[in-house]
Order: C-alpha cells, then sequence, then structure tokens
C-alpha cells in the first residue's frame, strides 16, 4: 500500500491542544487518567480519516494506466467506505460500487478502491463524493461511460437527530452509455446485484 501523507508534528500538536480545550469545554478533566492522552490520540485519529486531502486522486490512477481495446463493463463493487460527514464530522459507511467502459485505456483495479478513499478520507456528503468519484474516473480514463454507486448509513441519523437506526442512502451517478443506455445501466446494476428505481 502506499505511504499515506502525515500531518506535521507542529500540525498534531495544535490539534491535541484544541482537543484539549474540547474536553474541559465539555466538562471533563483533560488530566484525569483515562484522558490524559486522548487528544493526542484523537489528533493522530482525525490525521487518518483527513488523509484524502493530502492525496491527488487522479495521480493515483494516473499511475496505473494501460492501452487494451476492451470495450465491455468493468465492474469493482462492495468497496467499503469510511468517510465523516461535513455536517457534524460523524461518520458514514457503506459500500461503493464502480463500472466503467473503457475506450482504449484500462486501470490497475486496486486504483479505483484508491481513488474512492482518497475521496472519502475528507469532510464529505455521499452525493459530493460520488460525483468526485464520477468525475475523477471519466476525466482521467476517458472511458464510454462511468457508474457510481454508493450505498451508506449514517452516523448523525442513528445516533442523533431522527436517531433511525437501519436506514441506507443510496447515491449514483452516471456518464455516457450508462446514462444514455438504459440496458447498459441495467446491466451495471445487475452486475453489483442493486434494484434502484
Amino acid at each position: 500500500m502506499s505511504q499515506i501523507p502525515k500531518f506535521s508534528e507542529e500540525t498534531l500538536n495544535q490539534l491535541a491542544y484544541h482537543y484539549k480545550e474540547i474536553l474541559g469545554l465539555l466538562g471533563e478533566d483533560p488530566a484525569r487518567e483515562g484522558l490524559v492522552k486522548t487528544p493526542i490520540r484523537v489528533a493522530k485519529a482525525m490525521d487518518f480519516l483527513t488523509h484524502g486531502y493530502r492525496q491527488d486522486p487522479k495521480a493515483i490512477l494516473e499511475s496505473a494506466l494501460f492501452h487494451e481495446d476492451y470495450k465491455q463493463i468493468v465492474v469493482v463493487k462492495d468497496i467499503e467506505i469510511y468517510s465523516l460527514c461535513e455536517h457534524h464530522m460523524l461518520p458514514f459507511l457503506g459500500k461503493a460500487h464502480i463500472g466503467y467502459i473503457p475506450n482504449g485505456t484500462i486501470v490497475g483495479l486496486s486504483k479505483i478502491p484508491r481513488v474512492v478513499e482518497c475521496f472519502a478520507r475528507r469532510l464529505q456528503l455521499q452525493e459530493r463524493l460520488t460525483s468526485q468519484i464520477k468525475d475523477c474516473l471519466q476525466e482521467v480514463l476517458n472511458p464510454l461511460g462511468v457508474a457510481v454507486v454508493i450505498e451508506a448509513q449514517h452516523l448523525c441519523m442513528s445516533m442523533r437527530g431522527i436517531q433511525k437506526q437501519n436506514s441506507v442512502t443510496t447515491t449514483s451517478e452516471f456518464t455516457g452509455a450508462f446514462l444514455k443506455n438504459e440496458n447498459t445501466r441495467q446491466e451495471f446494476m445487475h452486475l453489483i446485484g442493486a434494484d434502484l428505481h
């Protein structure tokens, strides 16, 4: 796996300082045994959870492009997603299903989940995440079409607010042949085992 870009030591220390202040504002004692190292732990967790800001998704794809005369649907499905919603900074998690129809260029299959991870490890909206993945694949690969479907559960809905435990949000984006041809889109939906109306 490629090296994940890290925050500087200074940034980690600044984050830890602010998390310590937040603990105090919540009514906790940041000096008690169980919380002494919590600010730096949270800072390091945020370093990992937002490392997508420090990666270039286009460069990820461009690192493994190959010329190939294949014009059928390529699908990578059930890609795990763990992200933070930008409204409450609470997790949403689920799966992405990606398809594209090559137009003379294919990409190493491991690069597609890495692009998903790159965009997911930012403060996100599921709708934007879906569009960003689609746009990146379309721009770099210039395929005959791209299809992206994301199914996710949002903890901001289940832990707070409406507190609905089992709801799933589904978003989809299509370009080219997937957008224009109903049969092509239905073939993709069949391949990923989904039934969108």
